[in-house]
């Protein structure tokens, strides 16, 4: 069985409205926000300005319960459920993309095949984006640029090491030879 993993959703949106009220419906679906990225400007690509705008803001969400790494394909549909509830005129408003972090790896999930990506089922793949080597995370060899800013692996470094305070404290926990 894989070691549990820190559940997080990587936001894209211009309105923050929408990502106020689309952050109550994932912690009614995931639970409780642990950590939140600071918001800023995301302008890497013009794919997304036709059906959310121009001006469009990043955002990192990560999850207070940890999950199974087998999750993220059932928390991707659900994301998508979510993206659709919050379209207007047939298009989306923010850009919901759902992955996981343990001590060695950050992984996405995502509905778009690729040679880089392995399916999972029910239309998802995974995707691994970036890998914790001599101290410090890295990209693959497809890692979304946005991904590379150090400013994302600033977040994910620091999103490590409190997964990493949280997860020796779970195994502790679990630990027969710690019960009293």
């Amino acid at each position: 069985m894989p070691d549990r993993a820190l559940f997080f959703i990587s936001t894209l949106f211009a309105d923050s409205t929408v990502f106020v009220a689309v952050c109550d419906e994932l912690e009614k679906k995931f639970g409780s926000i642990l950590m939140e990225s600071p918001t800023w400007p995301w302008d890497y690509a013009e794919h997304y300005s036709d059906e959310m705008g121009s001006k469009l803001c990043r955002r990192y969400l990560f999850f207070a319960a940890s999950v199974g790494q087998d999750e993220i394909a059932a928390a991707k549909l659900t994301t998508n459920e979510i993206e659709q509830r919050f379209t207007e005129d047939g298009k989306r408003q923010i850009n919901l993309d759902p992955g996981y972090l343990t001590l060695a790896k950050v992984v996405l999930a995502s509905t778009k095949d690729y040679s880089h990506r392995l399916y999972l089922g029910s239309g998802i793949f995974a995707e691994l984006t970036l890998t914790y080597q001599q101290g410090r995370f890295s990209g693959a060899m497809n890692t979304y640029r946005d991904y590379l800013d150090e400013r994302s692996l600033r977040v994910f470094s620091l999103a490590r090491r409190l997964f990493s305070l949280l997860f020796d404290k779970e195994k502790a926990g679990s630990d027969p030879a710690c019960a009293h």
